[in-house]
């Protein structure tokens, strides 16, 4: 057993495992690879989903048939991507960015991956975008900063509609989540996310722990119920 003291201590051997089933189930896509590396050539911190983690995403969108997807958090556009990728006919993704210099990478990845048409690229605070948006949304991403985790679950609510999903990323924080007395805003952010969604009457909701390239981590997925 590892220590509870090193969370981390195997994740090259996750890291191996992620790219074994990214190999067979999301294999390398160049304008993916392009994406990151835009990013990464223009400093953007390397905080996106992995390419399992992006297929993922994918998949949700196409089993949802979700025709109008809301992102809050873009970085370099990579989620959005593959979440473009999947939409179904005349569907779009609203994606909010309050960095404009992480937007203009976004802008030109979602250009030379030719899926800008069906993004709307939002620049500025997700407190101040989302009271402009219209309802109702189909599936959200939450993938900003997480002490705002609980304001963006109550506009989620507020954007959505009986059946909508709402996921949210990042919600383990290599296991700090569990302590109620940490001084961390993020881990204070996400634990009241998740004390929201479990007390909420209008969803039904679950969080998972993962393991990859990314380390130790999770996600929450609810689904708005009424």
């Amino acid at each position: 057993m590892r220590s509870p003291d090193y969370p981390n201590a195997d994740v090259p051997r996750w890291a191996a495992v992620d790219a074994y089933f990214s190999e067979r189930l999301a294999p390398v896509d160049p304008q993916l690879q392009e994406a990151l590396g835009r990013s990464s050539a223009a400093g953007l911190p390397q905080h996106e989903v992995s390419a399992v983690q992006g297929k993922f995403l994918a998949l949700l969108v196409g089993i949802s048939q979700a025709k109008r997807v809301l992102e809050i958090g873009t970085l370099g556009g990579y989620s959005t991507i593959w979440m473009a990728r999947a939409l179904p006919a005349g569907g779009k993704i609203v994606t909010l960015e309050r960095n404009a210099d992480y937007a203009e990478v976004a802008r030109r990845n979602f250009v030379a991956a030719g899926v800008d048409s069906l993004i709307e690229l939002r620049i500025g605070s997700a407190a101040d975008v989302l009271p402009t948006l219209q309802a109702p949304f189909d599936l959200f991403f939450i993938d900003a900063d997480k002490p705002n985790n609980p304001l963006y679950l109550d506009w989620a609510l507020k954007l959505a509609r009986p059946g909508s999903i709402i996921i949210g990323d990042n919600v383990v924080r290599g296991g700090a989540v569990v302590d109620p007395e940490s001084p961390d805003a993020n881990v204070i952010g996400v634990r009241q996310f998740i004390d929201r969604m479990s007390t909420d009457p209008r969803l039904e909701a679950t969080a998972l722990q993962t393991v990859g390239e990314k380390g130790w981590d999770g996600f929450s997925i609810a689904r708005v119920t009424g």
